[in-house]
């Protein structure tokens, strides 16, 4: 490696074979218990919760660490409003045609449709947006690199701080997003939306859709050479 500043690693923990194992078993366990649901309770959620998982997931890495990304966590009332009816509106557009009838095959084994009535309903709406341009410090004006895999690896790590936090979630990604731009009063030159998540605690009626609970086997996913 070329010569740079660094620290020793004092914080790796090191487990023997059988803790390792049962470690993964329970991350694996906990990770089948993580579903999508679109019922969501309207019971408060802490801010401190919400705000400790987006601190996990500023820990993910990044291209060059710029860290090129920003949450929005939004729990007003009017915002949320504002939001449902701009998502819906595409929403509508997307189920009347605009997605195709392969796509919409696709999605009737969830049962979803054009209206989203958890954006309103859930405590908690998290935007997430990706960002062009920055680095290190929030005043750098650097390119940014990898930016869909670095935004890509935080928000999967923000929805597993919130499943383990007690916490259930939605990903939603209305096509175009950049009516999110324009109400979560962001730089529309720097910054593009990302995606939406949903949290909150389920509803008393959440349900799974069968089909989301058919998953691949290590075999189709995985080659060990």
């Amino acid at each position: 490696m070329q010569d740079h500043q660094s620290q020793p690693l004092n914080d790796f923990i090191e487990y023997p074979h059988d803790e390792m194992l049962n470690r993964a078993n329970e991350f694996l366990q906990t990770s089948q218990r993580r579903h999508s649901i679109r019922s969501f309770s309207d019971r408060p959620v802490p801010k401190n919760i919400i705000e400790t998982c987006i601190k996990a997931a500023g820990t993910a890495p990044s291209g060059a660490n710029h860290q090129p990304w920003h949450f929005v966590a939004i729990n007003s009332s009017d915002v949320k409003k504002q939001i449902r009816e701009a998502a819906e509106k595409l929403e509508r557009s997307f189920y009347e045609g605009r997605a195709g009838e392969e796509w919409l095959d696709a999605l009737k084994p969830l049962g979803t449709d054009a209206n989203k009535p958890y954006l309103e309903h859930a405590p908690w709406l998290i935007a997430v947006f990706s960002q062009k341009k920055g680095g290190v410090s929030t005043d750098d004006k650097n390119t940014n690199y990898y930016v869909h895999e670095s935004v890509g690896l935080a928000t999967g790590f923000l929805i597993q701080a919130l499943h383990r936090s007690g916490l259930a979630t939605l990903t939603h990604t209305p096509k175009p997003m950049s009516f999110l731009t324009d109400i979560c009063n962001r730089d529309r030159d720097n910054e593009r939306p990302y995606m939406l998540l949903i949290t909150g605690y389920p509803g008393d009626d959440a349900t799974i859709p069968a089909h989301a609970l058919d998953k691949k086997s290590i075999d189709e996913i995985a080659t060990f050479i």
